[in-house]
């Protein structure tokens, strides 16, 4: 089977988002052939590279969506026209007050906006600079003072309507590429988009264009990251954009065959933004259990009086709270002492750790057992890599305890490296995080320092039963969230997929004859299998032999018309 495999900034970039499970699942399916499509979002990743390629990856092709692109094309009057059209389209289905009922005439219309888009590209060549020019600038405006437009829309002004026409041009430079003729992402049997947004839309585009069929798999919820991450964002500007992540969303859960989130979290967004449930199949992230296993068989080694966290060190993880949580541990339990192993994320966890450490500082005057001996905080700001914690296995090995104290967290990945070493566990209830321990981890609400104290205190004076939850924690990652059960269940998925996805071609060889074993042996191919005379006869109906049961003919049966593969591809 030859895979299509779509993503944005992620594999096979070195610091790519979610590259490592793209990668696991490359490898563990060496049966299959993968085209990778990448799309790029900085300088900085294109610079740092690629992660070493499989034999079973054929093609990489890229695309750069950080840098402005100018296609230097001049479109005649209808191509303007025809861009105008579209263009205009596409705006209004977006900001026009939908009457209940009508969703899915609105849905239609900003599919039809975004194929029409997605046509002209193909036949002028591209449409970055029509994309961010003053006619898509003007349509959008025309759309935000429409009768009907929504509140936020209206309130938009024009140094808004530029910064929402440059961020639609990035999400939409994928309808530029030339990526969907038949011998591109026309020739793969399956296209695969490793995330939502702007990486799905190659896939959807390919199935526009050749009919191959598309399967999504969503970790994180594209319209909720940006919910997330455009905080401080003006309200049109976030409106806007909502509106077109939505849309976006809602057509690509439309089109694709299956779609695969990454936990319940993940999946209830998803049907938010009206997937059909049919089409859902939560697949967890599959993680490499092997690095852990030392620290997970042997749970005695740790310090009993030690709580661990491991991570990326930023406002989203509320060490804040951690800290005034962990000053009440130690009114509890003097002896008591944090780790805190994680680097911080960009200029912002940088200055967010300097707070943390001043904080740390504040609350824990450095402490000395003695009149002679030098004194130390019990607060430790750590990172992997040093001759004491090597990697994050030691990390988690070092403590008895881990605790999470997020306020936003999608699939915690650190949680279940703490489970695959065997450790119990203190989360706040956030994201996919109940979902992920089950019942093998205490869990308390966000940003309340004092139950995230009372917790980790009952676990610190109870070593029996922190010892029957890592254990309990340890068997669920073991059962649910390794790499084999990840590719297993993309495996079953992909065959699954094929099975209902008509043969679309036939590959011929060089003297243009039909190529044996060219379409997968899964594929499903359309067509009449039985002969209809063969079943009357065979079921005792006229000509059937009267001397004995009705599948003893005189004559053997032919079991199926010949087809050839010309005519099995045609029908």
């Amino acid at each position: 089977m030859r895979i299509g495999l779509l993503t944005e900034g992620g594999y096979p970039y070195v610091s790519g988002e979610a590259g490592l499970w793209c990668d696991r699942l490359v490898r563990g399916l060496e049966q299959h052939e993968f085209d990778v499509y990448a799309l790029s979002r900085s300088e900085r990743q294109e610079a740092e590279g690629w992660v070493p390629l499989p034999p079973q990856v054929g093609r990489v092709r890229t695309a750069t969506l950080w840098e402005a692109v100018d296609d230097g094309i001049v479109r005649g009057r209808r191509a303007r026209r025809r861009f105008a059209e579209c263009y205009g389209e596409l705006a209004a289905s977006l900001w026009t007050t939908v009457p209940e009922g009508e969703a899915a005439l609105e849905a239609d219309r900003f599919a039809n906006a975004l194929y029409g888009l997605a046509e002209l590209a193909r036949d002028e060549g591209g449409l970055p600079a029509a994309l961010r020019s003053e006619t898509a600038v003007r349509a959008l405006e025309r759309a935000c003072r429409a009768p009907g437009a929504h509140r936020s829309a209206r309130e938009a002004r024009v140094p808004d309507l530029l910064t929402v026409a440059a961020r639609l041009e990035r999400a939409l430079r994928p309808l530029s590429l030339d990526w969907y003729e038949d011998d591109d992402l026309g020739a793969v049997d399956l296209c695969h988009a490793a995330s939502g947004g702007s990486a799905a839309l190659p896939g959807l585009l390919a199935r526009h264009f050749c009919d191959v069929p598309l399967l999504v798999t969503e970790y994180g919820v594209r319209l909720r990251t940006h919910y997330l991450t455009e905080p401080d964002s003006p309200p049109a500007i976030r409106s806007l954009l909502a509106a077109f992540h939505g849309r976006l969303a809602a057509e690509t859960y439309r089109r694709a065959a299956v779609i695969t989130p990454g936990n319940t979290h993940a999946r209830r967004w998803q049907e938010r933004c009206g997937a059909d449930r049919a089409k859902l199949r939560t697949v967890p992230p599959g993680m490499d259990a092997a690095p852990f296993a030392e620290a997970g068989e042997s749970p005695e080694c740790a310090d009993p009086q030690t709580l661990v966290w491991v991570g990326r060190v930023e406002p989203a993880k509320d060490l804040v709270s951690l800290l005034h949580a962990f000053a009440e541990i130690r009114r509890a339990e003097p002896g008591a002492r944090l780790r805190i192993v994680g680097a911080p994320c960009g200029p912002e966890g940088a200055a967010y750790l300097a707070h943390c450490k001043g904080l740390a500082a504040q609350l824990f005057p450095d402490e000395a057992d003695g009149p002679h001996a030098v004194g130390r905080n019990p607060v430790s700001f750590e990172e992997t890599g040093g001759p004491e914690l090597p990697s994050r296995a030691d990390a988690y090995a070092s403590g008895a305890l881990v605790v999470l104290s997020s306020v936003v967290e999608g699939f915690p990945a650190g949680l279940v490296e703490a489970m695959f070493c065997g450790r119990a566990t203190v989360s706040t209830d956030v994201g996919a995080v109940v979902e992920a321990i089950g019942g093998t981890g205490l869990v308390v609400p966000p940003r309340n320092p004092r139950a995230l104290a009372e917790a980790c205190v009952a676990l610190l004076r109870d070593p029996a039963r922190r010892e029957r939850l890592g254990a309990a924690a340890r068997a669920r990652a073991l059962e649910l969230f390794t790499v084999e059960q990840n590719i297993t269940a993309f495996h079953g998925i992909y065959l699954e997929i094929l099975s209902r996805t008509p043969v679309r071609r036939v590959a011929l060889d060089d003297a243009g004859e039909p190529l044996p074993f060219s379409v997968p042996a899964e594929a499903h191919v359309p067509g009449r299998w039985s002969d209809h005379a063969a079943r009357v006869a065979a079921r005792g109906g006229p000509g059937a032999a009267r001397s004995g049961p009705g599948w003893a003919t005189d004559a053997p049966v032919r079991a199926t018309t010949p087809v050839s593969a010309t005519e099995g591809a045609a029908r």
